[in-house]
């Protein structure tokens, strides 16, 4: 199976093919830009890189967030128009798993948290299981980050891309992955965008939907009313 994978949950992002299992090749997005500028000429780019023709791909992996509104639209409407174009399958993959999924074997618990501005962050809380994959232990939170950090236990690893904010604020007691782990990438999108699909997991091209950290300001505004 030839897989194409965007990750978009940020200003920039990466691309990543896919095939057999095997990564072929993953690409960054030009941080200096934003990703509805970025996406389509990288896969274009991507694409002639590794030889293929847009029919070549089977399916198209993307992350579906929590993380940025702009990045998370761009990303799904390319990936949800690039599956219709060729006929391929899609399948969501989320922000905080993406990140999981990258973490050294010897992290048995782990705590991820993406940052949702206004002072709060998504959290969400993994553990091994019986197949060493770290996987979650209850659904992701919006909480004030105040409150995530202060709640780190010391047995827990923490990361995710909330971490370039408050890396200076966790506690002593608290232990901190490397800086390269903390951000998703499109090669893991990939991985487990593979995996799942060989367990039967399938998205529906028309219902899939972005995952975004909080409401808009708008929204909460009209909530608030």
């Amino acid at each position: 199976m030839k897989i194409l994978a965007l990750e978009t949950t940020e200003l920039a992002g990466s691309l990543a093919a896919m095939d057999g299992g095997k990564l072929l090749l993953e690409l960054a997005l030009d941080h200096q830009k934003q990703s509805a500028c970025t996406v389509a000429p990288g896969i274009r780019q991507l694409l002639a890189d590794i030889g293929w023709k847009p029919r070549d791909v089977d399916l198209v992996a993307v992350t579906v967030g929590p993380g940025s509104f702009t990045g998370l639209r761009v990303g799904l409407a390319t990936a949800k128009t690039f599956a219709y174009c060729v006929q391929a399958g899609i399948l969501g993959v989320g922000t905080l798993e993406t990140v999981a999924a990258a973490a050294p074997d010897e992290v048995a618990r782990l705590s991820i948290a993406v940052d949702a501005q206004r002072g709060q962050v998504v959290a969400g809380e993994f553990c091994r299981d019986g197949t060493r994959e770290l996987v979650p232990t209850a659904p992701a939170e919006l909480l004030d980050a105040e409150a995530w950090l202060s709640g780190l236990p010391g047995e827990v690893w923490a990361s995710g891309p909330a971490l370039r904010r408050y890396a200076g604020r966790v506690p002593s007691h608290a232990r901190l992955l490397p800086r390269e782990y903390w951000s998703p990438s499109a090669a893991q999108v990939a991985r487990l965008a593979a995996r799942d699909w060989a367990a039967g997991r399938r998205d529906d091209l028309w219902t899939l939907l972005p995952i975004y950290s909080r409401l808009s300001a708008a929204e909460e505004k009209w909530d608030s009313r």
